[in-house]
């Protein structure tokens, strides 16, 4: 495929991130006010917030903590350092922390895989102390470990001090980072997230239901987690899928448990009806070819290094623009992953997204004859150019 029938098919195809104000929609309303501190709605394939209020503030999480708990214990099983089945011993510092538990007792040992449903669906405190020493050694290990992770996931707004949400003035969060966090509990394990869909957990002889109202009220929820503390309101982590498309709704401080899941409603309704999106090109996937000068080949695969995937306002892709560059005379030796050009994707001639081109395999230095040949069409090259 040449850049100019690249260029023709990517007016059509090529995904766009952006927010809804790039847009200017007629007829799409404004998003609605919630009552809420904070809030936000992200798509989950392109991580495009849709709608927000406050989405970085920083405030405390209650039990929206034990989502990064939950992630952590899943990333130690998938890395092989913990196993589902391990027997965790209940240390007499897990029996005792207060608030919402799973009533493990002192003493007995409990399974990896019990305590992790244990916090997902019951929110047990007790149960995230036990998993959390367990995993580390001492809460304030794992904590280490909550924030490094956070770090790594880019939530640049959060701090944990303990695996619960029990409150501290040094632990908080934002909407955003825990819709971050959601996204990558969707994307890196949909095994363990099926937890989240569950709607009760029997153990000890107490049934305890899921404290996500919506998974009763809605068949396209599927998780994730409720938190409550008189400090932090009521707060939600909320994801629903209709027709493939997949959002994460989070709100911080409502004022009861049926608000945060009519809020939550809200947010979802209102971005399924005026969103959509669709993955169009894959990371890796051949777009075109760029010409290289001075290597083994004349020629070098171009694709790109993410995803395209776009999140727009419905009806809106016909309006899109989009043009290929490729960089100027390309040298070898060029190494896979290298960026060779770029894609740029207009509405109304403004440039709404952009993406680097990369070489999808390495281009070694040609021989010496290759090299001095091309030095000469380069040098011609120059002069009629």
């Amino acid at each position: 495929m040449n850049i100019t029938t690249f260029a023709k098919r990517l007016c059509l195809l090529v995904p766009l991130i952006v927010t809804p104000a790039a847009w200017a929609v007629e007829m799409m309303p404004s998003p609605p006010q919630l009552a809420a501190k904070s809030y936000v709605l992200m798509d989950a394939s392109s991580g495009n917030v849709l709608v927000e209020n406050n989405g970085d503030q920083r405030l405390p999480p209650a039990s929206l903590t034990k989502l990064m708990t939950a992630y952590i214990a899943t990333l130690e099983i998938r890395r092989g350092q913990i196993g589902e089945n391990d027997p965790v011993t209940v240390s007499e510092n897990a029996w005792r922390t207060g608030g919402s538990r799973m009533f493990i007792k002192v003493g007995t040992q409990v399974s990896v895989s019990d305590l992790l449903h244990g916090i997902i669906i019951q929110s047990g405190n007790d149960a995230s102390v036990a998993l959390s020493e367990h995993i580390a050694g001492s809460e304030d290990a794992f904590a280490d470990m909550m924030n490094k992770t956070a770090g790594e996931l880019g939530m640049s707004n959060s701090h944990f001090m303990n695996p619960t949400g029990l409150p501290n003035p040094e632990h908080y969060s934002s909407a955003h980072d825990m819709a971050l966090l959601a996204r990558a509990i969707i994307h890196e394990d949909p095994t363990h997230y099926a937890i989240y869909s569950q709607k009760e957990f029997f153990w000890n002889g107490i049934k305890q239901p899921n404290r996500n109202l919506l998974l009763w009220r809605d068949k396209t929820v599927d998780g994730l987690k409720t938190g409550h503390t008189d400090e932090a309101g009521y707060c939600m982590v909320s994801s629903a899928v209709r027709d493939g498309q997949r959002l994460i709704a989070v709100v911080f401080g409502t004022n009861s448990e049926v608000a945060r899941a009519a809020e939550t409603q809200k947010l979802l309704t209102y971005g399924f009806r005026f969103f959509e999106t669709q993955t169009f090109y894959q990371k890796g996937v051949e777009l075109a070819q760029a010409p290289v000068w001075k290597g083994t080949t004349n020629q070098v695969k171009a694709g790109l290094a993410e995803d395209l995937t776009m999140t727009l306002p419905k009806g809106q892709l016909k309006k899109l623009a989009a043009s290929m560059t490729m960089n100027p005379q390309l040298m070898a030796p060029i190494a896979q992953g290298d960026v060779i050009g770029k894609v740029e994707v207009k509405l109304d001639d403004k440039v709404v997204h952009s993406a680097d081109l990369i070489a999808l395999e390495p281009v070694e230095e040609g021989g010496i004859f290759r090299r001095v040949w091309d030095s000469i069409r380069l040098f011609f090259y120059g002069l009629f150019n």
